[in-house]
């Protein structure tokens, strides 16, 4: 999946890497305990502890919905049983131990658009060596891959509405504290 959930979610300004580009490239391996499947619409169900990998990327969910174009474009949504989340991790460009991960009740991403979108509860955060480097939080967030655009707004709906939830970004440090002695 091109660029699929790229931690340019958070390019808000700060933030400019990318998911692993390779990962694109790579087969998808799809466990689950349930499938159905459509092959006039290209259309497969997958339900009970689904775990997509694809390279770096990994997707977990209670119930996946994954449909392909003619073209071999992929759109996935996937979706949480109540009080669970869906899940993602990827690895990011840009060094060794670069990753984005993230959770919300249900996750959208259409591959052809590059448009992934997080509802209800969502949270995106970059981590560094394990540190956590940048995280947001909204009842929607939305990233466009091609503009490297992210929308973060407080209702599920995707629009902003009065008396709606608040969102959270999180930016940690870049530098570090000199060293003692030093000035």
């Amino acid at each position: 999946m091109k660029n699929i959930l790229a931690a340019a979610f958070l390019s808000l300004a700060a933030f400019g890497a990318h998911a692993e580009r390779a990962d694109s490239l790579k087969q998808a391996v799809i466990n689950f305990d349930t499938l159905d499947v459509d092959e006039v619409t290209q259309t497969r169900i997958l339900t009970g502890n689904v775990v997509l990998t694809r390279g770096t990327l990994i997707l977990k969910s209670d119930r996946a919905l994954v449909k392909e174009t003619p073209e071999g474009y992929m759109s996935v949504t996937l979706t949480a049983n109540n009080g669970k989340i869906a899940t993602f991790r990827q690895k990011r460009d840009g060094g060794p131990d670069l990753w984005v991960e993230g959770q919300a009740q249900r996750i959208e991403y259409d591959e052809r658009a590059e448009l992934v979108k997080l509802f209800n509860t969502a949270e995106v955060r970059e981590l560094e060596a394990g540190r956590l480097t940048n995280e947001i939080k909204g009842p929607f967030i939305s990233y466009d891959n091609r503009r490297e655009v992210a929308q973060v707004r407080n209702s599920a709906t995707g629009e902003s509405q009065v008396g709606g939830g608040r969102g959270t970004l999180i930016i940690a440090p870049r530098r570090t504290a000199p060293a003692e002695g030093g000035k």
